[in-house]
């Protein structure tokens, strides 16, 4: 039998569930399709009363559960006093494992926040670090301690944790079954092109004044946008500044924008598969991923439709998959690629590239990928 099955699992993850679906949100719903009891811990809820722990069914899955927590000690403390606030924590967590029927067998972290070491859970429970993000804090790299194995979405995040004696693999972002059951959709007859984008748009990363300039230089273009657009509807976050408010606002006012909000996964699944093209613009210096690897760009292929993006350094010699500016340092080609691109759609978009980029996409679902972290654990423990 394979080991990722009948276990009880703690996901500890640095984003509440919400509106807007990351990894660590569908690997928790893949986890429990495969008949594990698995346990979602949102980061501490201050809503709750003082010290108090809540383990509540989902809703989504049987076998899927959130657990809510609120700390007995100021949140900041984290930012100020690292040491006394994990002194703190530690007993924190001992509450957390006493509120979970039965035993832990896997404590399975996305949090390079640091918020709960790995090493405050039982010492028989197998802690798999898996870090989506890049780790730029020292934090961030202190946040493996205790790992027994780690997988990441790049080899530069998985190359920051190389001083650690515990084996490391890439593990690509995976694809939720909703986008590979949607009846394929000609390219459009009209003569206006669909171009998508999902995400979060309150993220200050992204590269508004490029993305704005491609807006409004082809005017012939329908650009749809998933995701969220207003601060009080993310789960995961957002400035919020003045430039973010006059950036939504720019956005509005375009004849040619619309902006749909956050759906579920098969809505988007759905509304992606009627897009003639795609774009991915963020500021790689400013992006909380160094342009190396989008969640998005999964979902995206498994269309068949051609992406236009920023440099991605994951699909850097993929260009049947991703059409990308060489530059790191700046976007100031990807307003004339992405021209290029919708000039000249029937190409980027034949059947053979659309083929292509499908079977990509079949060969990374969030199925594939638990089945290939089950192989390398399954190794792991039989060496020890």
């Amino acid at each position: 039998m394979p080991f990722l099955q009948q276990k009880n699992i703690l996901i500890v993850s640095p984003q509440s569930w919400g509106n807007m679906m990351l990894s660590k949100h569908h690997y928790a719903i893949e986890l429990a399709k495969k008949g594990n009891k698995v346990y979602f811990l949102n980061p501490p809820n201050d809503p709750l009363p003082a010290e108090a722990v809540d383990v509540k069914p989902s809703g989504i899955h049987e076998n899927l559960f959130f657990i809510e927590n609120k700390l007995y000690f100021p949140y900041n403390l984290k930012f100020h006093a690292l040491s006394l606030f994990h002194f703190l924590m530690r007993r924190q967590v001992k509450k957390i494992v006493k509120h979970i029927p039965g035993k832990i067998d896997i404590v399975w972290s996305f949090d390079i926040g640091f918020t709960y070491p790995l090493y405050f859970f039982p010492s028989t429970t197998v802690k798999i670090f898996h870090p989506v993000d890049e780790p730029s804090s020292p934090e961030a790299i202190k946040a493996a301690t205790g790992a027994v194995i780690i997988f990441s979405v790049t080899s530069e995040i998985l190359d920051k944790y190389a001083h650690l004696t515990v084996p490391r693999y890439f593990i690509n972002h995976g694809l939720q079954d909703e986008f590979l059951q949607q009846p394929p959709v000609d390219i459009n007859d009209t003569k206006k092109i669909h171009v998508g984008f999902s995400g979060n748009l309150l993220r200050n990363d992204l590269d508004r004044s490029t993305l704005l300039t491609i807006v409004k230089e082809n005017p012939g273009a329908q650009f749809e946008f998933w995701g969220t657009y207003r601060a009080k509807d993310s789960n995961i976050g957002g400035s919020g500044d003045a430039a973010q408010v006059e950036f939504i606002e720019q956005l509005i006012q375009q004849s040619n924008v619309t902006l749909h909000g956050a759906v579920n996964s098969g809505q988007l699944a759905e509304s992606l598969g009627k897009m003639d093209a795609f774009l991915i613009c963020y500021d790689v210096e400013k992006d909380q991923s160094k342009g190396t690897n989008y969640h998005k760009i999964m979902e995206y292929i498994s269309t068949g439709k051609v992406i236009v993006s920023n440099n991605v350094t994951t699909y850097h010699d993929k260009p049947d998959l991703v059409q990308m500016i060489p530059e790191r340092d700046s976007n100031n080609g990807l307003p004339v690629l992405f021209k290029k691109v919708v000039e000249n759609l029937s190409v980027y978009n034949a059947a053979e590239l659309q083929e292509k980029r499908k079977q990509f996409a079949r060969d990374n679902t969030y199925t594939k990928q638990v089945e290939r972290i089950d192989e390398r654990l399954e190794q792991l423990l039989q060496h020890n």
